[in-house]
């Protein structure tokens, strides 16, 4: 049987690989906006095709992972989100909206569940090591994400169509997916407990903590999110940056958040988690009014670094909130991510919507208000003591 520690070392090529997919293609907004010669609310309509796959995928994912577990749900997600970022490429290139949005779809749809399976299985990783880690994972994601935006960057300078490098891109993760599942748990329970059945899954919906919990995810998944989707445009429409610039000012951010959440385990283990969290929901609220306000260009990239700070610590730590209870762990991480997820994916493309009545600076505005909604709701998230996580159908023992 393989250990605990190559499952958490496949969880964390696993995050990384779905941060560089989508940042990777993310990075290239700005040239898709002008090749399609798109406003920013119609780009944000064609970015709304992910979140009507992704919601989609987030309400079935509990069932599906349920169902298959969770290694064949991750490796297979990955594969398909793969297939859908490269359609979506071609279609790009080629100018073709329909296709490009039924790309997003699919891909939409597999990242949602993917996503969901992954925390889960991350989740149950944290308990069964004993250490606050789940941070670390995010780090991972955030890592792929860097990376990913400044390949998407570096395409961008060389001219390389986007069709081309979502291929390119596509192919390094099928391969991933392959590598992982040989050391991925198919699946994971509470130690000793009955399994949980499809009434209990259902409902985690209705129990106030977890509904809280969705609710301080959903305000810092909006705050990552909508930098994904638009702070490399606004860079560009809103600072005076050249697509170039506004691509690495993405990853700017996205180093940033990265730091933040390695840096973050050190912290959450000396001061806990709700002083954390209320520390860093009011860092990205400083750092949000500098992006909307500061003029020059200095302070504008103090924002951003401040931005991705505050935003670091919110979602990684409301699912290991989420996985206090062992036994309900999968059922209360899968309904936390679906309530994060559904803004990470559907606030900003109507982001973009807003921007084009007020500008994109002014828009996010709307992003500092669901700053303030994870700092009103932090205290959810208050410790409530571990439990060890049995995996129940390991991987068969390879050489």
């Amino acid at each position: 049987m393989h250990s605990v520690t190559s499952w958490r070392n496949a969880i964390f090529a696993t995050f990384f690989a779905m941060g560089f997919g989508f940042a990777s293609w993310m990075a290239r907004v700005p040239h898709v906006r002008d090749q399609l010669g798109v406003t920013t609310g119609e780009m944000g309509l064609i970015l709304l095709g992910i979140s009507i796959g992704s919601v989609t995928g987030l309400l079935l994912a509990s069932h599906i992972i349920h169902a298959l577990g969770t290694r064949l749900v991750v490796s297979a997600g990955m594969v398909v989100v793969s297939v859908g970022l490269a359609i979506a490429g071609w279609a790009a290139d080629s100018s073709l909206l329909w296709l490009l949005i039924a790309g997003f779809i699919l891909g939409g749809s597999f990242t949602g569940i993917t996503d969901v399976a992954m925390n889960i299985s991350g989740a149950a990783n944290e308990r069964a090591l004993g250490k606050p880690i789940m941070p670390i994972f995010h780090a991972f994601f955030s890592l792929g994400t860097v990376a990913g935006a400044g390949v998407g960057g570096l395409c961008e300078l060389l001219g390389v169509g986007i069709g081309w490098q979502a291929t390119g891109v596509g192919i390094a993760l099928m391969a991933l997916a392959v590598t992982v599942f040989r050391f991925l748990p198919a699946d994971v329970e509470a130690e000793d407990e009955e399994p949980v059945t499809l009434r209990e899954r259902l409902a985690v919906w209705k129990d106030p903590r977890t509904i809280m919990l969705g609710l301080l995810v959903l305000g810092m998944s909006l705050t990552e999110g909508s930098a994904n989707d638009w702070l490399a445009l606004t860079m560009v429409d809103g600072h005076g940056f050249s697509n170039e610039g506004g691509a690495f000012m993405l990853a700017l951010f996205l180093t940033a958040m990265t730091l933040g959440r390695v840096l973050g385990v050190k912290l959450l283990a000396r001061f806990g988690r709700v002083p954390v969290l209320r520390a860093t929901a009011a860092i990205a609220a400083i750092g949000l009014l500098l992006v909307i306000y500061a003029e020059p260009t200095p302070l504008v990239i103090t924002g951003v670094v401040l931005w991705g700070v505050g935003a670091s610590l919110g979602f990684p730590v409301g699912m290991s909130a989420a996985a206090d209870e062992p036994r309900m762990a999968a059922a209360r991480v899968g309904t936390v991510s679906a309530i994060g997820y559904i803004a990470f994916l559907a606030g900003p493309p109507l982001l973009g919507l807003l921007g084009d009545v007020v500008g994109l600076r002014l828009a996010l505005l709307a992003v500092l208000a669901f700053v303030l909604l994870s700092l009103l709701t932090s205290h959810v998230a208050r410790e409530r003591g571990t439990a060890a996580i049995a995996v129940v159908k390991p991987p068969k023992e390879t050489a």
